[in-house]
């Protein structure tokens, strides 16, 4: 399917503030960029980078007064999220390099505290997707999601203990799980098309038979419409943006998710 995606914030600035943005999705294997615009208001500077984890991050010095960034993409995205039942659980040692990072605890999935926990929820599973599964059906049905009613952050512990949470809660805890057992697990965040309420979304990644696959608890099925933006150990890594200096807040986030029909898409099939 062809999406139009958008996120525009908008910040009143007191002192020069530098910030890192992260608002650029990337093509990938389940994504085709085939258009984009970011701008920043007013003009200035802007410096780009590539992060640890393949994202791309935009550093920039706001200066005092109002401040604006607005981005938009046309995506080509899967019509259908892979899934595959029966995938293998790779064993350590035959794991590539570059996923061994997302096999250990991080500051907001504390994945050495989950172990019994996680192996009593996929108890006679096969080893692999099916225990993954079995997490996210338990998250599912066990934890609360209450999307109106987000605050700090907070961690997988946290969530388990409060039993409610919001869609990066699910996935710290199903991150967490996933890593006691052997699994690597990261964090995504990005867009979905037809999310209710419509916002930024997390969601969460297995590397389960020589690929990633995406996991979601907070929708009843995975569907197509996904559009990463961002890869990361937990949301300490896949925030769209961090500044630094005196506490601040966008006074507006609007954030949008369009699908492109039939008759509008022509000039973007040929890229």
């Amino acid at each position: 399917m062809w999406l139009r995606t958008s996120c525009n914030l908008t910040f009143d600035i007191t002192v020069p503030t530098p910030f890192v943005l992260m608002l650029r999705p990337r093509s990938g294997a389940q994504q085709w960029i085939a258009m984009e615009e970011y701008k920043i208001i007013p003009s200035v500077p802007v410096f780009e980078f590539t992060d640890n984890y393949g994202n791309l991050c935009q550093r920039l010095i706001a200066p005092p007064g109002p401040f604006a960034v607005i981005t938009s993409a046309v995506v080509q995205t899967a019509d259908y999220v892979d899934q595959a039942p029966g995938a293998a659980f790779i064993e350590i040692q035959n794991l590539p390099d570059t996923v061994l990072s997302y096999l250990l605890p991080s500051r907001y999935c504390e994945a050495d505290r989950f172990s019994q926990m996680a192996t009593a929820i996929t108890a006679g599973r096969l080893l692999g997707y099916d225990q993954v599964s079995a997490i996210t059906e338990w998250l599912r049905t066990t934890i609360r999601f209450e999307p109106y009613r987000s605050d700090a952050l907070v961690s997988a512990i946290e969530v388990n203990a409060r039993g409610w949470g919001v869609c990066r809660d699910f996935s710290h805890l199903g991150i967490a799980m996933c890593r006691s057992l052997s699994i690597p697990s990261r964090m995504v965040v990005g867009y979905l098309h037809g999310l209710e309420p419509m916002d930024l979304h997390a969601w969460f990644e297995a590397y389960i038979g020589g690929r990633w696959y995406a996991f979601d608890a907070t929708q009843e099925q995975m569907r197509g419409g996904y559009v990463a933006i961002g890869y990361g150990r937990d949301a300490a890594d896949v925030a769209v943006y961090n500044q630094f200096g005196p506490a601040l807040y966008p006074n507006t986030q609007h954030v949008r998710v369009e699908l492109i029909h039939n008759e509008d898409r022509t000039d973007h099939a040929a890229l």
